[in-house]
């Protein structure tokens, strides 16, 4: 019973549902900024990732010319 009327009070319901359109407008503006950073970690990390595959190749490359 406690339980939730502790709930209920983290609860919003607004009756002028034109409240939620500042809410909808961050949480895209949000949404689209998670989206580019995500896009641009991944772009870096191929990157990284064939610089690293490069290095390898030349390291593998000098030991079997010693070997």
């Amino acid at each position: 019973m406690i339980d939730g009327f502790i709930l209920s009070l983290f609860l919003y319901f607004p009756e002028d549902k034109s409240e939620y359109i500042p809410a909808a407008i961050s949480f895209t503006i949000f949404l689209i900024l998670c989206i580019f950073t995500m896009r641009f970690i991944v772009r870096i990390s191929r990157k990284e990732e064939a610089k690293a595959k490069e290095l390898e190749n030349q390291i593998m490359s000098e030991q079997q010319n010693k070997g």
